[in-house]
This record gives structure tokens, C-alpha cells and sequence, in this order.
């Protein structure tokens, strides 16, 4: 892969994806770190069976994620042979309504992911007396693979940081067990702002220094981001910006959504600088983000 994007990536889409990852790979070979952010339905995609490496390699340091994308690398390792392959193009109405959890061409198992992972879920919640972020409960319950991406992560004791992570099913789920009476008290989940804390204290405690890939755009990526301008802005300290950044996209700048915020704004918002390096790839992440990694695992 390093060998075929060297020689045949060079303009266009196709050429930053090359100069980025030829620069992210000397960023980190020069002992720089690397987090990385996973919006829309990547674990769903099967991300993992590349950034499980690439994390075992050392190239990935630190990964804010979606609760999807959390729950989503669980639910495909508790039953990887239940996703089904769907021609989504031609579903009439009807067709989708005898489907369930579809996500494009394929659709999430509900009996033998979602409802298996909730009851496995209860009784670990239930039996919490810490204020825990969501994925070391997930751990408890994560079966090993080498495809999952959480395992790496797991293995390699890598900090995950996931915004707004009652936006998921197993937020939702969590939320009905609290309803019903299943569960007495949310304060076992670690929230935002706690967690917002702990990037802080991780990014202050770094030696080296750190890029930022975001895939997507979203909370995902907006979240971690600004750690950067709080702790520079709001409190004053003297750390340093994101060393490095690159952004996987196909939102529009135009539309003034953070998804498509380009490179540049992020320097009026003091997240990067001017002599930072970045890039933007305005492709399907699905494609291009595991050419990176393997781009990446070429060079070990």
C-alpha cells in the first residue's frame, strides 16, 4: 500500500492523501503522538481491523470517538457473523420496515448484539460504586479479537474519551434501565465535563508532541480539539497547540457546520497554529483512512 500511494497518488483528493500520510508518518517516526477521532459509523465499517494494529504498533496514542463507534466495535465482535449484506439501494419502504438497525448495507444484530450486550451491561452497572467512563464497562463485557479496535485500546491501555455518549444505544439503553427502576443512579458513568478534566491532565502530562486526525467531523472531533484553547485561554497555561492535524471529510465549508470547518478556522480559535501542519482529504473515510493506517504499518 505505501509503495502503490507514493507512486501513484499525486494529485487532487488522491495527493493529499499522499502528502498526508508521508507527513504523518514522519510526525510520528520524529516521536510525535497521535490521537485520532471516529465519527459517523466507522467500527460499523469495520475500522477496527486496521486501527487494532495500528494501535498495537504504537502509531495511536489517545481516540475520541462517538458512543456509536464505542458501542458499535463491541456489537461486531459479540456477533460477527449476524450482519447481514444488504442491497440498500433498492429497499421499498416496506422492505425496510421487516429490517432492523440498518446502517447502509448491512444492519447491527438486535437479539444477538444490542439486547445481549444491554442485559451483560446491567448487571455490571449495577454493580459499579465508581464514577467509570463508559468504555472500561464495555471492556468488562469485550470479548478478545484481533479485528476490534476496543481490544487494541484495551491492550495497549490508551485513553478514549466519548462526548455525548447518551447519544448511542447504549445510552438509550441505559437511560430506560434508569426509568424503569433497573438502575438508581447515572452517577457511575463519567461525564463530559469530567472527562473534558482527564484530556486536560493527559494532554498537560505529554512530552511529546501531539497530532490530531479527525475523521469526520462532529463532537467527536470538536470535543477533544478544544482542549487546546481552554487550557491556553480559559486558564492560562502555557501548553503547546496540536502539532499536526488532518481532517477526513466530504462535508462543505460553506455550510458553516464544524464537520467541513477547514484547517485555517482552527487557527482563529487557537486550536492550531500557523506553521502547523495540515491537511485535508475531502474523500469517504471508509477508504481513505485505512490506507493511511496501512500506509502507516508499511513503515514500521
Amino acid at each position: 500500500m505505501r509503495r502503490f500511494i507514493d507512486e501513484n497518488l499525486h494529485h487532487f483528493n488522491a495527493g493529499e492523501l499522499q502528502r498526508c500520510a508521508a507527513s504523518l508518518d514522519s510526525f510520528l517516526k520524529q516521536g510525535g503522538k497521535l490521537m485520532i477521532t471516529l465519527a459517523g459509523a466507522m467500527s460499523t465499517a469495520r475500522i477496527g481491523i486496521l486501527l487494532g494494529p495500528a494501535i498495537r504498533a504504537g502509531l495511536v496514542h489517545a481516540i475520541s470517538c462517538t458512543g456509536a463507534n464505542l458501542e458499535e466495535d463491541l456489537f461486531r465482535v459479540v456477533a460477527p457473523d449476524s450482519y447481514p449484506d444488504i442491497d440498500w439501494r433498492n429497499l421499498s419502504a416496506e422492505e425496510e420496515a421487516n429490517l432492523q438497525n440498518r446502517v447502509t448495507d448491512t444492519c447491527i444484530p438486535e437479539e444477538e448484539a444490542i439486547r445481549k450486550v444491554g442485559a451483560q451491561l446491567l448487571k455490571v452497572w449495577n454493580e459499579s460504586t465508581l464514577d467509570k467512563p463508559p468504555h472500561k464497562y464495555l471492556y468488562e463485557v469485550l470479548p478478545e479479537s484481533e479485528s476490534s479496535w476496543l481490544c487494541a485500546a484495551r491492550e495497549m491501555n490508551i485513553p478514549i474519551f466519548t462526548p455525548a455518549w447518551a447519544d448511542s444505544t447504549l445510552g438509550n439503553i441505559f437511560s430506560a434501565y434508569l426509568i424503569d427502576g433497573s438502575i438508581e443512579s447515572s452517577s457511575i458513568i463519567r461525564n463530559d465535563l469530567d472527562r473534558m478534566k482527564d484530556l486536560a491532565e493527559w494532554y498537560q502530562n505529554q512530552n511529546n508532541a501531539i497530532g490530531f486526525l479527525q475523521v469526520g467531523g462532529g463532537i467527536a472531533g470538536d470535543y477533544p480539539i478544544c482542549v487546546v484553547p481552554m487550557l491556553r485561554q480559559d486558564l492560562g497555561l502555557a501548553v503547546p497547540m496540536w502539532a499536526w492535524f488532518a481532517q477526513i471529510s466530504e462535508s462543505r465549508s460553506s455550510f458553516g457546520g464544524y464537520s467541513g470547518a477547514p484547517p485555517n478556522e482552527k487557527i482563529s480559535w487557537g486550536k492550531i497554529g500557523v506553521d502547523t501542519p495540515r491537511f485535508v482529504i475531502e474523500s469517504d473515510a471508509t477508504i481513505v483512512l485505512p490506507m493511511i493506517l496501512q500506509y502507516l504499518l508499511d513503515g514500521q
